[in-house]
């Protein structure tokens, strides 16, 4: 299931296997760095920072092949509500695997929950609003862009291109997804958010690749419920 020409826009460059992987450590090189050389100056912003610029990077590197988000799942649906049923859908099969996966790593690791990194929002309307500017574009669309469309095509044609690739891909950005947690959620809720990461990369090579918009509204619900929560305290 890698990208092919018949999923990428005409004129668009098929990126060969070193192509992919070069294009695939770039944009990771900018998560990472651009994060951990922001935490020491502010945790809240660090990761929303990473991953705008980590898109525009990943734009230009769609650009310079001819190609665009669209060719990646971004595109506008042809029946909205199949859209908003699936992601009604994949919302429902979220909480079942949150909830599993937070009883499972309970056991293992203490729930320290957002560790503080919050707290700014609880009773303050500034706040609220401030979060949730970042929950519709960083916490939604940039992280499913990144780390479902981009990591995962990527990650699957510098693998090869096999079905197996494509299984591997999304192992690989799950984990990757729960490390971005870690320094602030603790391996409880890396854990937790890297078996979200591990179903949505599985629905996107399933139904995401024709339209992401699904995932991204499921994924900005989800974190939209969570802090409306701490908002009301």
């Amino acid at each position: 299931m890698a990208m092919t020409n018949k999923t990428m826009s005409v004129g668009a460059e098929v990126p060969t296997r070193s192509g992919a992987l070069i294009d695939l450590l770039v944009v990771i090189t900018v998560l990472v760095g651009v994060k951990q050389s922001l935490l020491p100056i502010s945790v809240v912003y660090a990761g929303p920072a990473s991953t705008f610029s980590a898109m525009v990077v990943a734009t230009f590197l769609l650009f310079r092949r001819g190609s665009s988000w669209s060719d990646l799942g971004l595109r506008w649906p042809e029946s909205w509500l199949k859209t908003f049923g699936l992601t009604a859908a994949i919302f429902g099969v979220f909480l079942v695997v949150a909830g599993g996966g937070s009883a499972i790593a309970g056991h293992f690791f203490p729930d320290i929950g957002a560790s503080g990194r919050f707290d700014f929002v609880k009773g303050s309307l500034v706040g609220y609003l401030t979060v949730m500017a970042l929950v519709w574009t960083h916490g939604s669309f940039f992280e499913e862009l990144l780390f479902r469309a981009f990591i995962i095509t990527n990650g699957e044609a510098a693998l090869g291109g096999s079905r197996g690739a494509s299984i591997a891909a999304v192992v690989l950005a799950a984990i990757f997804f729960g490390y971005r947690h870690y320094y602030y959620q603790g391996m409880h809720g890396a854990i937790v958010t890297g078996l979200i990461g591990l179903l949505f990369g599985l629905i996107y090579i399933w139904i995401g690749r024709r339209n992401i918009l699904p995932l991204v509204f499921a994924h900005g619900i989800a974190n939209s419920i969570a802090q409306t929560s701490r908002f009301l305290s």
